[in-house]
């Protein structure tokens, strides 16, 4: 990205998908294995004015299984509720879309970003890029097939020399996609090097749907720039917000007042992380729960003293309770006991 001035006001942002205005112009972005419910609520209590949900299948065996029931359980989960549904069957596709609106989807996100062998292997993601037509398939069927906006998520191509994210986005707009999020790298790139925004820039000039610009905004002043680089009308963070959920108030902070917000303190982020893994117990229950909070804990405690060691402790817990209590003492919380809702 070349330098840039970065004095945009950013108060006029504008984006709408289809009835709903999203507000604050931040989204959480689909992660596989991270955005649970416990995780899309905290992000939007701290900032996010969006949270789009893991992928879920579109083979409708897989619609009874655990994993599945949990993901498509939207219970008390703020509004507009977005599902992302993930395959390259086009009459598949659009049935998972209507069985997610059932499901209570208020936006349903196509899913042509991941990257992932297991699921480029199987045609979906990312893979999809390679061909146009079926892009255009899936994506018309799934638009006329539910009563709710529809969104895609692509990256700029499916490899560094065929980055064909200009015609991908033609296509979407002309099939009826209501917004379009990239990722500022192809499919080859994975997550290497850095991401380029001259594509997403080109996008925005090609295209009169709201896009929303994905890929490396770690700091408020990398999301002022890269809004003002691309002219995005919103922003998608990912892998900055595991185990920084805040990172959402500090953008918004900085890009209302172009001041930022002091460092959180290590007792807050203690009492941020004892609300999730509560979140995280009640979503999945206290065994499976123990299991699925390792990775927030490791990521929140990171750049702590003592992290390691600690790590070293809390990874051979298997018992909820005596997980939330040492990770209570952590950041200095003792005498913090587990206590959940009925």
């Amino acid at each position: 990205m070349r330098a840039c001035a970065c004095l945009a006001d950013q108060r006029k942002w504008r984006m709408k998908i289809g009835r709903y205005q999203i507000e604050p112009k931040l989204v959480l972005a689909p992660m596989a294995g991270v955005t649970d419910r416990a995780f899309r609520t905290l992000c939007r209590r701290l900032g996010a004015g969006l949270a789009v949900s893991e992928m879920t299948s579109v083979d409708p065996r897989m619609w009874k299984t655990e994993k599945s029931r949990t993901r498509m359980d939207h219970s008390d989960e703020p509004g507009p509720v977005s599902v992302q549904i993930a395959g390259h069957d086009p009459h598949m596709m659009a049935h998972a879309a209507r069985h997610n609106v059932d499901e209570g989807a208020q936006i349903i996100d196509i899913n042509m970003g991941c990257p992932a062998k297991k699921v480029c292997k199987v045609d979906a993601g990312s893979a999809l890029l390679r061909d146009e037509a079926l892009v255009s398939r899936i994506c018309s069927a799934v638009v006329a097939a539910v009563d709710v906006p529809v969104t895609l998520k692509i990256r700029t191509g499916w490899s560094r020399s065929e980055r064909n994210g200009i015609q991908i986005a033609k296509i979407a707009e002309e099939s009826g996609i209501a917004a379009l999020a990239i990722h500022g790298r192809s499919r080859e790139d994975r997550f290497e090097g850095s991401a380029e925004y001259d594509t997403i820039a080109a996008i925005k000039q090609s295209v009169h749907i709201p896009i929303i610009a994905n890929g490396d905004i770690r700091t408020p002043e990398q999301a002022r720039c890269v809004l003002a680089y691309t002219g995005a009308d919103a922003l998608m963070i990912g892998r900055a917000a595991q185990g920084r959920p805040w990172i959402f108030q500090e953008l918004v902070h900085y890009l209302d007042t172009g001041w930022k917000l002091p460092p959180p303190t290590k007792d807050w982020i203690g009492e941020l992380l004892l609300e999730h893994l509560r979140g995280i117990y009640q979503l999945y229950g206290t065994v499976h729960g123990v299991r699925i909070a390792r990775k927030h804990i490791r990521w929140y405690c990171d750049d702590h003293a003592g992290a390691e060691a600690f790590w070293s402790d809390i990874s051979r817990q298997n018992d909820a309770a005596a997980q939330y209590a040492r990770v209570a003492a952590f950041f200095g919380l003792e005498g913090v006991s587990l206590l959940l809702a009925a």
